[in-house]
């Protein structure tokens, strides 16, 4: 492979040009510059970003720890994250971190002297120490922390406000028995979207009875055996919140294959609204977070924090989440043409009609 001192010696500089060239120094002459370019492209020269690095303390490279790399949501917010870093001449480089606090430490030290700053996905409740130390070393931007982190902008969706308002939506239409599917143990995002459900059948005076919890793991799958549970009790709730979009497609599949009617039999409701969310039959009732939009904003707040290290100010940004109905909950159209009397701002129509 061709060396730095290859294109010094064909564009007849010094390798200390070389360097200021391929570093966008501007204590080169253009014509110094053209030289040395055409030189590189001729060899086919690489240079390597890693010393580049080291040397200017400029890796053009942010980093993204997610919990986790499957499934449409994490698709979307890698997506924003890359097309807006590319926008701004960065590079990403990626890394799953389970979640785990350990395992967090462990990604983020294998980034050192790689990037320019992290973006972190953390759900768990025991993460904050763990963000707090790589906070130190790194400008950090948190997706969803939970918690606040001192140091740490932060990029949210309201996971509590719009879970409850989902519930007071299944309320309004008249359901009284609204089972919730849960997200994983510790997981802050589960935990708010409970702590939402709860807050709206407590306050509507639903006995406990009538409020059937049952455990998953944001899974399709966990989705399925939790509709699997709730088809051999002795009677199915009227409604049903799957915390997230994957739940409610696999708990669809279910009650769909035991011949149960939704949303006459049973309404069902999700949360994210993922793509195939219009798609499955009936189409499901869903909070629309923007992922996409999460790690567009999550990008931007990084690199105005890498371009200018001397500014202090933390930002924690909360995105709209609204309501998007379709016909999976049971709203018809006199429902929805009753609700926009009303105002209800919060809630994207989309019930009756092909979204």
């Amino acid at each position: 492979m061709s060396t730095i001192r290859d294109v010094a010696r064909i564009a007849g500089v010094s390798i200390a040009t070389v360097s200021r060239v391929l570093n966008g120094s501007n204590r080169v002459s253009e014509e110094t510059c053209r030289r040395v370019w055409a030189a590189a492209t001729q060899l086919d020269y690489w240079p390597n970003a890693a010393a580049r690095a080291l040397t200017t303390r400029k890796a053009h490279t942010i980093g993204i720890l997610l919990p986790d790399l499957y499934g449409e949501f994490y698709s979307e917010l890698i997506r924003g994250v890359d097309q807006t870093a590319r926008k701004q001449g960065y590079q990403i480089l990626l890394s799953s971190s389970h979640g785990e606090p350990e395992t967090i430490l462990g990604s983020a030290r294998s980034m050192l002297g790689r990037v320019e700053g992290l973006i972190i996905m953390a759900p768990h409740r025991d993460s904050p120490d763990a963000l707090l130390q790589i906070s130190k070393r790194f400008p950090t931007v948190l997706l969803n922390p939970g918690v606040d982190v001192p140091g740490c902008s932060s990029v949210a969706v309201p996971n509590f406000d719009s879970a409850q308002a989902l519930i007071r939506h299944l309320l309004r239409l008249g359901h009284q028995s609204i089972a919730i599917i849960k997200g994983p143990s510790g997981n802050v995002d589960a935990e708010e979207r409970l702590r939402g459900y709860l807050k709206a059948v407590v306050d509507q005076g639903i006995e406990p009875e009538e409020r059937i919890e049952l455990q998953g793991d944001f899974t399709e799958v966990s989705g399925f055996q939790a509709a699997t549970h709730l088809l051999r009790m002795d009677k199915l709730p009227d409604s049903i919140f799957a915390t997230n979009d994957s739940m409610a497609v696999g708990a669809l599949s279910a009650l769909g294959a035991a011949g149960v009617e939704i949303p006459e039999d049973v309404a069902i409701v999700g949360f994210d609204d993922i793509s195939i969310a219009q798609f499955v039959t009936p189409a499901l009732t869903t909070v629309q977070t923007d992922a996409f939009g999460m790690g567009e904003r999550a990008v931007d707040l990084l690199i105005a924090s890498i371009q200018d290290p001397t500014q202090t100010g933390v930002v924690n940004e909360v995105l709209p989440a609204p309501l998007v109905i379709r016909k999976s909950c049971g709203a018809n159209a006199e429902w929805e043409q009753a609700s926009l009397r009303l105002g209800d701002s919060e809630t994207r129509f989309a019930a009756g009609r092909t979204p």
